[in-house]
């Protein structure tokens, strides 16, 4: 199996106009028109034939989101930055640019003292799968669905039992902080940054946003 790459082995990559968000490396291109991003796609998917590696495709009117990770070594593998590279290229090519700059992914968090008695149930609820070899999260099966993960909280402390967490490129995270901050919200918490910074919103509903940067 191949061995997955931290973000900063990501980083170090000098990939230009991806970015890590946890679940792997991801691009948007945007296009002229459906044409164009149609074309891309096919270019992509012919070098992802010959290289025997597929990326997560999503082609919309104006654009092309492409996501690469290797799923059956969990993360991202020097396989995706491969890919990434020739991706580029063909994006290059084309006379089109990747750019990774503002997109983000969603994660909802509950807290819960119990993961073990309550996962079941979402499970079930949400028709996801129990992820193998993961004890605190389950996932949609078409990986179209933000994943549900349950962080650990004493049972009688105060606590908000549901929260997003929203995973950003680290060189966006003061900038999405400071609208925050601007939009009525208040940081909770940014000991940990640039990791995460915990925030909330005039109700002191809290949420965090979340990169690669300073995880083992």
């Amino acid at each position: 199996m191949a061995t997955t790459l931290g973000g900063q082995e990501v980083a170090d990559a000098g990939l230009t106009g991806w970015t890590f968000l946890g679940d792997g490396l991801r691009t948007r291109v945007a296009t002229r028109d459906f044409a164009t991003g149609l074309a891309l796609v096919g270019a992509i998917g012919r070098a992802a034939e010959e290289a025997g590696h597929h990326p997560d495709l999503d082609l919309r009117y104006d654009r092309v989101d492409v996501r690469l990770v290797s799923h059956d070594a969990g993360g991202v593998t020097q396989r995706d930055v491969d890919l990434a590279r020739t991706v580029s290229h063909l994006v290059s090519q084309a006379g089109l640019r990747t750019d990774g700059d503002d997109l983000q992914r969603t994660e909802i968090a509950l807290d819960t003292p119990d993961t073990a008695a309550v996962r079941p149930f979402w499970a079930a609820f949400l028709g996801y799968e129990v992820t193998p070899g993961v004890d605190d999260e389950v996932r949609d099966p078409a990986d179209a669905q933000p994943p549900v993960w349950f962080q650990g909280s004493g049972a009688a402390e105060p606590r908000q039992r549901w929260h997003l967490d929203v995973w950003l490129d680290p060189e966006q995270l003061q900038p999405r902080v400071a609208a925050a901050v601007a939009a009525g919200g208040l940081v909770v918490d940014d000991s940990q940054a640039p990791s995460f910074v915990v925030l909330a919103d005039p109700e002191s509903n809290r949420a965090c946003l979340c990169t690669w940067r300073d995880r083992g």
